[in-house]
Parts: C-alpha cells; sequence; structure tokens
C-alpha cells in the first residue's frame, strides 16, 4: 500500500470505528461501572469478532451471506434478541453499592463474551467489510491481494482498539458522577433505549 492509500484508508477506517454503536456503547458503560483498563481488555471480544470476519471476507465466504436471506435473517434477528437481552439486564440491573473496582476474572470474560455476541450478531458488519477493505486492495501491485488484505484487517484492528480506548476513557471519567444510585440508574436505563433503538434498527436493516 502507498502512502496516498494510506492516508486515504487510516480517516476513513477511524471514522468506521468511532461511530456510535452498541460495541462502543457498551464500552462506555463498561468503564464507567467497572474502569477503563477492564472495558479495554473487554473490547478484545470485539477485536475477536472482527478479525473472524475479515478472515471471511477475504476468503470471499461473505458471498455467502450476502447471496443467503435466509442466513442474513437469522443472524440479524438473533443479534437484535440479544441486543433486546442486554438491554433488560440493564435496565433491571441494581445500582446501589456498585464500585469503581475492576470486574474479576470471571466478570471479565463475561463482559468480552458480550462484547463479542453484539459484534458477531450484526451481519452488516461482515459485509461493511466485504465492500470497505477491497476498496484499498491494489489487485495490480507487487504484493498479494492476500498480504494486502492482512495488513488492513490488522490495521483497522489496531484502530478499533484505539476507538474502544478513546470510549472506555470517556466512560471511566463519568464514573464518579454516577456513584450515586440514582445517576447511575438513569445512565443504565438511558443505555438501555439505546441498545433497543440499535436492536431495532439492526432488524430494519437491509442487505
Amino acid at each position: 500500500m502507498n502512502l496516498a492509500t494510506l492516508l486515504l484508508f487510516i480517516p476513513a477506517c477511524f471514522a468506521l470505528n468511532m461511530a456510535p454503536g452498541p460495541n462502543n456503547l457498551l464500552s462506555l458503560n463498561n468503564a464507567s461501572r467497572y474502569g477503563f483498563s477492564t472495558s479495554c481488555l473487554a473490547g478484545a471480544g470485539r477485536l475477536l469478532a472482527f478479525a473472524g470476519m475479515i478472515a471471511l471476507a477475504a476468503m470471499g465466504l461473505a458471498v455467502v451471506l450476502h447471496a443467503s436471506e435466509r442466513l442474513f435473517m437469522g443472524i440479524k434477528v438473533a443479534g437484535a434478541l440479544y441486543l433486546f437481552y442486554l438491554a433488560v439486564q440493564l435496565w433491571r440491573a441494581p445500582v446501589d453499592g456498585q464500585a469503581p473496582g475492576g470486574a474479576g476474572g470471571r466478570g471479565l470474560f463475561r463482559l468480552a463474551a458480550q462484547e463479542f455476541w453484539v459484534a458477531a450478531g450484526n451481519p452488516k458488519a461482515i459485509l461493511i467489510f466485504t465492500a470497505f477493505l477491497p476498496q484499498f486492495v491494489n489487485v495490480d501491485g507487487p504484493t498479494s491481494v492476500g498480504r494486502q488484505f492482512f495488513w488492513l484487517g490488522v490495521m483497522f484492528l489496531l484502530l478499533e482498539w484505539l476507538a474502544i480506548a478513546i470510549y472506555a476513557w470517556l466512560g471511566s471519567h463519568l464514573q464518579r458522577w454516577f456513584n450515586a444510585p440514582r445517576p447511575r440508574r438513569v445512565f443504565n436505563r438511558a443505555s438501555a433505549v439505546l441498545l433497543s433503538c440499535a436492536g431495532v434498527g439492526l432488524l430494519a436493516a437491509r442487505r
């Protein structure tokens, strides 16, 4: 990839990474509850899901998803139902006695699993990789297409983790405002409403 292409790819990619969505909302909420480090580590679940999607796109298997109405619908409905489930959990989450400490080993795994399933439950994400990343691949260049796709994917994931860190930083700075039960309840329920809206948006999404 030459310098001109790189200067186009990085800002366009980072704009995608920073776009508000259910995963970034999870990073914000997790940081406000458990702190910056826990939220960043939990984001590894999202990166794992995106790495799998990039691999599928590189192998051309995304064409199957694009062509199959039933498969697309199945993943979409499952993803939306999981967002609704998380919204209910947040709405009903206890707010008394929540300390801003880390989530612990099992808690961290649970948060990472949430990040993974929210990312994996969005079939449009893999179609974005199919449509976005190939625009920056030079099929006539000296480097193989597979190698170019690999490095584009690596840069995407690094920028995604930077976005996770930014949202986690914002969430950790909100932490002190949510020590009292009432602000925490308002934040949890606002997050629950936004996740529900994301679920509705996912159900309305077309291929």
